[in-house]
């Protein structure tokens, strides 16, 4: 790792001469040949047309506003095809061992006999459902949906951050991101042969389709279970629905009986056989989780677990979302695939073992700090950016219950040329690409989702934390 930012345009470090490296050669001569007034009307332009589209996100407890544009930059990322190729082959690797592990701690619990990972991270863990010992998802799949997130640090230099396997979002951004660069930079398009990712939807259902239980005997009818409009990424749902073809329902639109699920309809009720859900474990069913629910639907557990219907994601995967899991994902890959891991793991100090708690209090100003269940950018510590009041409570935070938290060293995150207020200038970037998971293949759209912390020096990309988003184009050649 690098103490110093590897600029993915220049390829070099701080201020080491600039040598433009190849996939951005025709990037670079764009921007040297555009004038700024350009970037700043493209840049109100997009602006307009996520505003037209309606692509917003809630921040909850903001009492500023219930709803925001989440920022694009107008500059692209870009990704050569052997760099894409490489970082594929390790995400279908991942998400591989991620299925595996998943399947493991609820059935014959092989890696945890053989000492891979500590039994109490599993059964203590917030998203271990007991209630999932007893059912088999339908192809014995787990994560069908998965964004992982990666960083870079250097030429080569590739890690996973973390793994996302409840329900990660984003995707809609990818998508909308790429409409309006085509839409505002045809120039620019004829400059590259950049790998499509408008499939994605095409992808996505041919996964869900796939994964029908075998109970179904027509084709599958899918459906995208959203808690609502109130929901931060309602947008999102409503998107995915429309582009896949399918109904968006909330529960007053399903319900079951003799353990299958149904749609209300015009035509009266229609069988259901996968839910694509946006909706966490605890909501799912009031009759066997919250029981004060008004976002599930009585008895679907009861179907899914007679094979009746598919829930995608399954039930119990934030088990493999867990910071503490995360740092036994090496070891994982190794058990279940018989193969050394092809994405590396950050760093990762668990405050539950002595010396690890040790080591973080007393390099508290130094160390990234995370909640082991965190998410979104909150619960976290980055040291060097913080307070001296700031690290002396998270260190009594810590001291009080280490089980939750992780620290890992402070990544100097690649940074890719972006448009901000001064012009043009470096900011530090990662990416989310969405791994699909079905019965027949894992596919990935070549990309994800670019995220960009606007800030200067900022290593936080998260929208809820102030973050942008960026187009991501893989090199077709």
């Amino acid at each position: 790792m690098t103490s110093v930012a590897f600029d993915e345009m220049s390829g070099f470090e701080g201020n080491a001469p600039v040598a433009v490296r190849e996939a951005y050669a025709a990037l670079k001569s764009w921007l040297d040949a555009t004038p700024p007034d350009q970037f700043h009307t493209r840049r109100s332009q997009a602006e307009l047309l996520f505003r037209r589209i309606g692509i917003t996100f809630a921040v909850y407890g903001d009492n500023d506003s219930t709803e925001r544009l989440i920022p694009f930059d107008i500059i692209p990322r870009v990704l050569t095809k052997p760099e894409w190729d490489f970082l594929e082959r390790g995400l279908k690797q991942r998400v591989t061992a991620i299925n595996a592990f998943l399947k493991d701690v609820y059935t014959t619990q092989e890696c945890i006999k053989a000492g891979i990972i500590p039994e109490e991270l599993v059964y203590r863990n917030a998203h271990y459902r007991m209630e999932m010992r007893s059912i088999r998802p339908p192809h014995d799949l787990y994560v069908h949906i998965a964004g992982i997130d990666i960083v870079r640090t250097g030429e080569n230099d590739f890690f996973v951050l973390e793994d996302n396997a409840r329900t990660p979002s984003g995707v809609s951004y990818m998508l909308e991101n790429r409409e309006v660069m085509l839409r505002l930079f045809p120039d620019l398009f004829s400059r590259h042969r950049v790998a499509p990712v408008e499939n994605y939807p095409d992808a996505l259902l041919a996964t869900l389709r796939s994964l029908a239980p075998t109970t179904a005997t027509r084709d599958p009818t899918v459906v995208l279970l959203t808690p609502g409009r109130y929901n931060s990424a309602f947008y999102e749902h409503s998107f995915l629905a429309d582009k896949l073809g399918v109904d968006l329902v909330e529960a007053s639109d399903l319900f079951t009986k003799d353990d299958v699920l149904y749609m209300r309809t015009t035509e009266g009720p229609r069988r259901v056989d996968v839910v694509y859900r946006r909706l966490d474990d605890d909501f799912l069913d009031p009759l066997v989780f919250r029981p004060d629910s008004v976002l599930g639907v009585p008895g679907i557990m009861n179907a899914y677990e007679r094979g009746n219907v598919t829930l995608a994601n399954a039930v119990g995967t934030g088990v493999s979302d867990d910071k503490a899991v995360y740092s036994y994902m090496p070891e994982i890959v190794r058990f279940f695939t018989g193969e050394e891991p092809i994405l590396k793991n950050v760093p990762t100090h668990r405050c539950r073992e002595k010396e690890a708690l040790a080591y973080v209090l007393d390099n508290l100003g130094s160390l990234v700090v995370k909640e082991v269940n965190g998410s979104g950018g909150y619960g976290m510590l980055v040291g060097p950016h913080a307070t001296k009041r700031e690290i002396e409570e998270f260190g009594r935070r810590i001291r009080h219950a280490p089980d939750g938290f992780i620290a890992q060293p402070t990544l100097s995150l690649s940074t890719c040329p972006t448009f901000v207020a001064s012009g043009v200038a470096p900011r530090h970037v990662d990416l989310r690409p969405f791994v699909l998971c079905g019965a027949d293949e894992i596919r990935i759209v070549p990309g994800g989702l670019t995220r960009v912390a606007l800030k200067e020096g900022s290593l936080v990309v998260n929208s809820s934390q102030g973050g942008g988003t960026k187009d991501t184009w893989v090199l077709d050649a």
